[in-house]
């Protein structure tokens, strides 16, 4: 009997937080696949976050009328109007709050993708459901404005979510 036939080691209980099984290679690249792209979320906020920051002691109207002269429009048009009075606005903003959120929704992507990685119940069933909550939302978009891109978000957020809470409901229950 090689090592690859015997049964995972530490708990194999239904929801347990041990990693995935050694044979389960094509599950646990999924995973990592999915992990992945979760880590490149979480960066992607941080990225986000940290451009924020870089604004806050700039003047945010005159770069916005230096852009908005730039593609061929006028400052004083209805639309770039509105983006001004709008950026106005934002300008005299608190933006802790906002940087806050940024910070927990990196965090929340981190701490998935880890759980993901390494294959952890915890992180599939966060995965699952933080994937799950935003199919409403992508739903309700779609509805409103149909797109091929939109069609393609919820397909794969929604064969995300599915893998995942297929692979909680298929983990071993307790002996």
């Amino acid at each position: 009997m090689s090592r690859h036939d015997l049964p995972p080691s530490g708990p194999s209980r239904r929801g347990s937080s041990a990693p995935a099984r050694a044979e389960d290679g094509a599950g646990l690249r999924a995973l990592r696949t999915i992990a992945g792209f979760e880590a490149f979320k979480g960066a992607v906020a941080v990225l986000a976050g940290a451009g924020l920051l870089g604004l806050v002691h700039h003047d945010l109207h005159r770069a916005a009328v230096s852009l908005i002269g730039h593609v061929g429009l006028a400052p004083g048009e209805r639309y770039p109007a509105m983006l001004l009075s709008r950026i106005d606005l934002w300008a005299h903003e608190d933006l802790r709050w906002l940087l806050l959120a940024i910070t927990a929704y990196a965090a929340l992507r981190f701490v998935e993708a880890y759980g993901l990685w390494t294959g952890r119940a915890w992180g599939e069933a966060l995965g699952a459901l933080s994937g799950g909550l935003y199919i409403p939302f992508e739903a309700w978009h779609w509805l409103h404005r149909p797109s091929l891109a939109a069609t393609a978000v919820i397909v794969v957020n929604a064969g995300v979510v599915a893998y995942l809470a297929w692979r909680l409901w298929k983990r071993p229950s307790p002996a």
